[in-house]
């Protein structure tokens, strides 16, 4: 079990464009299962290498109605749902803070596995909020952005209140 730091907001590699993984090794699976360890006891529902200052396109999501977590590697979304759905949402890299997000409410996404095997999956709902919210950040969306200014500067004000860094 290795648990990685996970960068806290506002740290500027959290804005950061992910490079797409090409190398489908055995580190990638070491960051797989340390990434799994670490939102474990973060604790959350997902992470991407991003939160841990990794600069590659890998999430790894674990939700309560799954039999295992999942790992996405280069996920891209390529439909969206017309509907939408809001839900609260907040992040590793800010602990104990969330506030209401809206998102299509399905998705369409294409990933590669471990092994580098591409993948296509629909989702819905949770687990549509959740992928997008990740593969946000793999784009150097911090989920902040997703929020009007007023709620984004009232949440970072409560955050640097608290002692955030």
């Amino acid at each position: 079990m290795t648990l990685r730091p996970i960068l806290r907001y506002p740290d500027p590699m959290l804005s950061a464009v992910c490079e797409p993984v090409e190398d489908f090794g055995a580190g990638l699976r070491q960051l797989a299962e340390d990434l799994l360890d670490t939102m474990r006891a973060a604790p959350g529902v997902g992470i991407t290498a991003a939160h841990v200052g990794i600069l590659q396109r890998v999430v790894v999501l674990e939700l309560s109605d799954w039999q295992a977590p999942r790992t996405y590697v280069n996920p891209q979304i390529l439909s969206s749902s017309a509907g939408t759905m809001r839900h609260a949402e907040g992040s590793v890299s800010m602990p104990g803070f969330v506030e209401e997000v809206e998102r299509p409410w399905s998705i369409s996404c294409r990933y590669q596995d471990l092994a580098g095997d591409w993948h296509e999956e629909q989702a819905e709902g949770f687990h549509a909020i959740c992928l997008q919210h990740e593969i946000d950040q793999l784009e150097g969306i911090f989920w902040l952005k997703r929020l009007s200014r007023l709620k984004r500067e009232r949440l970072i004000r409560r955050w640097q209140k608290q002692g955030g860094r």
